[in-house]
């Protein structure tokens, strides 16, 4: 069946198909090519398209690139992947929009500036739609207007250039190439639809620079524009277009011969919507550009403007009014912790229900990067590592669903998804999310919003042992990501009490439980085993099995402690255990009793740091070398440091996505106490030569202590390198509240 092929029936929320997206992009820097498919390691996973189809998504935006089968000549072509995939697809039913350039630029022997660049994608093609007649839905070049302008106006990706008559002629290029590929495709399947898509934003600014806002706002249009036969001598950027290299006979050749979009395919991001401020004064440098006229910065408008941005239903009824074409939002994205990519997905869909139930024939939105992205962050310019997880997250073999993924099932099943995650706004609408001077359009400032600190109702998230280094760190975290929290100190809930909790349970009615109480004192365990056992495995046992009757998801915490160090490669889930002290035993027999139910995540961690209490090992070493104290460090126990704000996220991710079993969430990276000192300190800019190495047994440690107890995972390596965590601690630890932090906590009960 053809995505959003038939006449728009009554307005429903299940009207509204769910397509699906993989992120494909292959770009050039320079001379290296950087290829989506790759990174994410779709290429080699055939059984991925079975994940997909079991989202019951109807059509799936696919890459047939240009540059993976055809890099040199055309005869050389490879299409094994490419059969193998859409083969696949077919017999499982997903009808597939064939991609067949995003964000490049085509093989080596071309380019965006390239006057034969039309001719030659239009070969490449004809030979897709001969090799698949078939298909029937085709993007040939994904954003023309935004790969235009990274790549011939901003000179991020290849062919680097900075001019505007570069941008246009890249821009009319891509253009007439779209033109000449349906052309080619339609010789083979006339049925062939083009689905066209672009970024869509809006440009916002102060008033000297409303001028240029204006022009921004008149070019975000311009593929469509050009598509669909509407720039003429009447048109705002006519005489830009001229001055800017482009011949009148060409601009006139779309009127006479457009490329109308059978759907028109709207992405947009939240960045996509932009503020341009002349006080160029209020913002650091790297920030401010200019255009000859006048230099500005060029932010981000969500993280400026009072009135916050226009959104998906603000921007698809601008495209729907200006248009009256078939939309569908084609990309579906957020590079965020996992409940404000649930919000923003539910944003989107709840703006294409209410504008279809309004009249728009908004036919599908498309969760895009379903097994994610790598180096967005910087514009596929660099730091290629920096993983974005979408529906799947591929860091596990085979790719693990997300919460995403059941969202976008039910969606597609349903037309309707719950969680508690979805009880809050995303931080875009909230005023937390300013980080640059605040501007109102209006002209009038604004007093900033008092909130209440949670949603009405929202159902919330317990915490116990909240007065701790663990539970305080939740508490603080969840608070920032807009998860309601109910909060429990030892006073106010003892969780070894069967009866209170069974009270705490009924009475707050969570969607989860996280138990950060515990007994922690290692060494004073060895003579106080009775009440680190009734702590550590009789209490997070009682409050685990009062979950479990109530159908709750639990976390509970065990540590590295609990194996005895033989080992010679970082510890796994599935390694045996035996542990060496009290402590260890204890987190053992947790384990254990955990295990017998169907509702727990137990994470295994290991030597806490932090930037918000005082006690932790970097934290005391630092005091001491401030006042140029010697500083004694265990040079033969190998660790793998955790940085705690680092955890929580990944924990609170993990509970989200409804995990259970044992994960181990330690930063990458092995290292000896007094390394993990040396190295700190360093970076610090502290003096090191304080630090002696010296022997465990020299520190006066009552329990033993593994000799290795480094923390590695078979299910997943989620958690960032040592080294990147030290240096986001250095920078955190700086200007964050270093007295207790102020927690609302429930009453006794």
């Amino acid at each position: 069946m053809t995505p959003g092929a038939s006449s728009t029936p009554p307005a429903t929320g299940k009207n509204v198909e769910v397509w699906g997206g993989v992120e494909c992009t292959v770009n050039r820097i320079e001379d290296r090519y950087v290829d989506q498919i790759e990174l994410c390691g779709h290429a080699s996973r055939l059984a991925d398209l079975d994940l997909l189809a079991g989202l019951g998504i109807k059509a799936l935006r696919y890459p047939v690139l240009w540059e993976r089968i055809a890099p040199g000549e055309l005869a050389d072509a490879d299409w094994s992947h490419s059969d193998q995939s859409l083969n696949k697809l077919r017999e499982l039913g997903v009808t597939p929009i064939a991609g067949l350039v995003h964000h490049g630029s085509g093989p080596r022997h071309t380019s965006l500036l390239d006057p034969a660049f039309p001719q030659k994608l239009a070969d490449f093609a004809l030979a897709v739609a001969r090799r698949y007649p078939w298909i029937e839905n085709y993007t040939p070049i994904n954003e023309p207007l935004t790969t235009a302008r990274f790549s011939c106006l901003y000179g991020h990706w290849y062919p680097h250039a900075h001019d505007d008559n570069s941008f246009v002629r890249a821009v009319l290029i891509q253009c007439q190439a779209i033109r000449a590929a349906m052309r080619a495709i339609r010789t083979v399947n006339a049925r062939a639809r083009l689905i066209q898509t672009e970024d869509l934003g809006k440009t916002y600014s102060t008033a000297a620079l409303d001028y240029q806002a204006t022009f921004d706002n008149h070019r975000r249009w311009l593929t469509f524009d050009l598509l669909t036969g509407r720039v003429d001598e009447w048109h705002p950027l006519w005489w830009y277009l001229l001055e800017a290299g482009a011949e009148r006979a060409e601009l006139e050749d779309f009127l006479r011969e457009p490329c109308v979009p059978d759907i028109l395919g709207v992405n947009h991001y939240v960045t996509s919507e932009r503020f341009l401020d002349d006080r160029v004064h209020l913002y650091p440098a790297d920030l401010v550009g200019g255009n000859g006229r006048h230099e500005y910065a060029d932010v981000e408008a969500v993280r400026s403007l009072d009135e916050g941005i226009a959104g998906h239903r603000g921007l698809l009824r601008e495209a729907w009014t200006r248009y009256e074409l078939p939309i569908a939002v084609t990309e579906v994205h957020l590079g965020c912790t996992r409940e404000h990519q649930l919000r923003w997905l539910a944003e989107a869909w709840d703006a294409a229900v209410a504008l279809r139930v309004d009249g728009a024939d908004i036919r599908a939105i498309t969760p895009w990067s379903l097994f994610g992205s790598f180096g967005w962050k910087s514009l596929l310019t660099r730091d290629f590592d920096a993983y974005e997880p979408g529906a799947f997250d591929v860091r596990t073999d085979p790719p693990r669903p997300t919460a995403l993924a059941r969202m976008i099932g039910a969606l597609a099943k349903e037309g309707r998804y719950d969680h508690a995650a979805l009880d809050d706004q995303g931080w875009w609408r909230k005023d937390s999310r300013f980080m640059y001077p605040r501007h109102s359009l209006s002209g009038k400032s604004r007093a900033p919003i008092v909130r209440s600190r949670f949603v009405h109702n929202a159902r919330p998230l317990i915490v116990t042992g909240v007065r701790g280094t663990l539970g305080s760190a939740f508490r603080r975290i969840a608070l920032e990501r807009g998860l309601c929290t109910y909060g429990f100190d030892r006073e106010g809930l003892d969780i070894t009490n069967r009866e209170a909790v069974r009270r705490a349970l009924e009475a707050v009615n969570p969607w989860g439980v996280v138990n950060a109480a515990g007994y922690v004192r290692v060494d004073d365990a060895e003579s106080d085993a009775e009440a680190c056992v009734r702590v550590n495995a009789d209490g997070a046992a009682v409050l685990a099995e009062e979950c479990d009757a109530l159908g709750i998801p639990v976390l509970s915490f065990s540590s590295d402690l609990v194996f005895d160090g033989t080992a010679a490669r970082p510890y796994t889930e599935d390694d045996a255990v035996n542990p060496l002290n009290v402590y260890g035993a204890t987190k053992v027999e947790s384990e254990t009793r955990l295990s017998a139910l169907s509702n727990t995540l137990v994470i295994r961690t290991s030597a806490f740091f932090g930037p918000w209490d005082s006690h932790n090992f970097i934290s005391t070493t630092f005091s001491a070398l401030r006042r140029n104290s010697p500083v004694a460090a265990a040079a033969d126990l190998i660790v793998s440091p955790t940085y705690v704000p680092d955890l929580v996220h990944n924990c609170l991710d993990l509970l989200i996505d409804d995990e259970r079993g044992i994960w181990h969430l330690a930063n990458v990276g092995e290292v000896s106490w007094s390394d993990f000192a040396v190295k700190a300190a360093r970076a610090a800019g502290l003096n090191s030569d304080l630090i002696r190495a010296v022997p465990a047994s020299e520190l006066g440690l009552r329990a033993r202590r593994p000799s290795y107890s480094v923390l590695g995972s078979a299910r997943g390596s989620l958690m960032p390198s040592l080294d990147d965590a030290i240096a986001r601690y250095l920078t955190q630890s700086t200007t964050a509240d270093r007295t207790s932090v102020q927690l609302e906590t429930a009453p006794n009960v």
